[in-house]
């Protein structure tokens, strides 16, 4: 581990009271999350003075998550060393008072959480959680898939290779290295859930695999199979006559509702025969029974109804993308920089991977494209600033942010280490937001808005994913340069915030 990571580790340790007030620790792409024993031992005010730290964030009870940015994994990692080898101390001191009237970095974080359901409800919280944990582990593959998505578009944009012909062996290997992490994304994410849920993760895996097995796709082939045409879709479905009961035939690559409602079923049966079952006879019944039970209660009502649910939510959004198609474009992009502070937009990113395995595109990622652009363009004016004035730390702070966001487009080192420290870069920002979105209302509207064919991460990378592109293009340019300018001609800081920021 470098020596940095150490000294940081060890303030983080000491600072969130010490080893033993840690009951778990996690992290997802920027945040180190907590339960602790005892969150008001918690000395706020020194994980806040620490240089790799731009946030600590209370939760209900006593969680708590600190934001280290894109570093977090080997942050996380250094910390678990230091706490299996007892270099994490026993306890931490009473938090000191701050030592002036200005806001700490928490506190203002935590006032903003205060504003949403997040951090008063227990329940919310651990639901959004969840929702997370399954999904945080596999962004980087997502990630790593969406690029090779972009880089064969660009391909195709230059006429380089010709994509919309028969395409050659060697491009159809290609094509399986992303569409792998796709189809295969309802076993991650029910390994993911299951793990969260402390179940044995390749049970969760498992029940999920089988329905995507060939024995099960060759269900729908057989002469005992009829066919049901959907009047909605516009699609013919299958039913199966198993034992004499209906089950309807799904595809479910590319799901993520099923496998989110299956394992939040399964932890229940799975607690309930360890309940019941000897501890002697766990390892063999206990995932027998898991599979008797929970295989075909999937196959039968959970996957229908996951499936119902993911399609019927992506045909209501599309209808407003279709019917009022100018206020969907504004409302996204001014939605998501009060979604993603409260870790309220893991629904809609849900959403957007259903969108793909349902419709066949998505019509979202293009608006939320340009809030994390309006986003980046406040970091880049920030940036400029600190450039001008020659501020090192915030020079740093937004330098590492900026490249964080328009290269592999995340948006949680911005608004964690600048956006929500200063009063008015929202108001820069969200200009910003309704500028690009006005773009994509009016300029979309011939093409009915903005599409992607893939689960693609919002950066400069991915600008070739989007359909037309030179609709998208224009309007992250837009969103990007409108925050830019207005916080580089009328700062980000009130008066009282530059005073304070020119003590450091």
């Amino acid at each position: 581990m470098s020596n940095g990571n150490k000294v940081a580790a060890e303030g983080i340790l000491k600072g969130i009271g010490g080893a033993s007030n840690i009951k778990f620790l996690s992290c997802c792409a920027t945040r180190l999350r907590f339960e602790l024993n005892d969150s008001s031992i918690v000395d706020k005010a020194a994980l806040d003075a620490i240089p790799e730290v731009m946030g600590s964030i209370p939760q209900s009870g006593d969680r708590y998550q600190i934001v280290v940015g894109g570093g977090v994994a080997s942050m996380h990692n250094t910390l678990k060393q230091m706490i299996e080898s007892g270099e994490g101390g026993e306890g931490g001191e009473a938090p000191a008072a701050p030592a002036n009237n200005e806001k700490s970095i928490d506190d203002i974080k935590a006032a903003k959480r205060s504003e949403g359901i997040r951090g008063k409800v227990a329940w919310v919280d651990s639901f959004f959680e969840y929702l997370s944990d399954s999904f945080r582990p596999i962004l980087g593959i997502l990630l790593g898939a969406s690029l090779i998505i972009a880089l064969a578009s660009v391909l195709d944009a230059l006429h380089i290779v010709d994509f919309r012909g028969e395409k050659s062996a060697g491009w159809i290997f290609v094509d399986s290295m992303w569409h792998a992490v796709f189809y295969f994304l309802p076993i991650m994410v029910a390994y993911n859930a299951s793990k969260k849920l402390n179940v044995d993760p390749w049970l969760g895996a498992a029940i999920m695999g089988a329905l995507m097995t060939p024995e099960f796709h060759k269900l729908s082939t057989l002469a005992s199979t009829t066919s049901v045409k959907d009047a909605t879709l516009g699609t013919v479905g299958h039913v199966a006559h198993i034992f004499g009961l209906p089950m309807q035939l799904n595809d479910y690559s590319g799901n993520v509702f099923v496998p989110l409602i299956m394992v939040a079923v399964l932890a229940l049966v799975y607690r309930f025969l360890k309940k019941i079952i000897p501890d002697n006879l766990h390892m063999v019944f206990v995932p027998f029974l898991s599979l008797i039970i929970m295989v075909p209660l999937t196959a039968f009502l959970i996957g229908p109804l996951g499936v119902w649910i993911g399609t019927y939510l992506g045909i209501g959004l599309a209808w407003l993308n279709t019917n009022a198609p100018f206020v969907f474009a504004i409302l996204i992009p001014l939605l998501y920089p009060f979604l993603v502070p409260l870790g309220l937009h893991w629904p809609l990113n849900a959403l957007m991977l259903m969108n793909i395995q349902t419709l066949g595109y998505d019509f979202i990622q293009g608006p939320m494209g340009v809030w994390n652009f309006a986003c980046f363009g406040a970091t880049a004016g920030v940036l400029l600033i600190s450039l001008r004035e020659k501020n090192t730390v915030m020079r740093q702070t937004a330098s590492g942010a900026l490249a964080a966001g328009l290269f592999g487009g995340i948006s949680e080192p911005s608004l964690y280490g600048i956006h929500l420290r200063f009063k008015k870069v929202y108001s820069r920002m969200l200009p910003g937001c309704l500028a690009g979105g006005l773009v994509i209302a009016i300029l979309g509207a011939p093409y009915g808005g903005v599409k992607t064919t893939a689960f693609a991460f919002t950066s400069l990378l991915t600008i070739p994913v989007f359909n037309p592109m030179w609709v998208y293009a224009i309007a992250i340019a837009v969103a990007f340069a409108v925050p830019m300018l207005l916080i580089f001609f009328f700062d980000y800081r009130t008066a009282e915030e530059k005073v304070a920021e020119n003590k450091k």
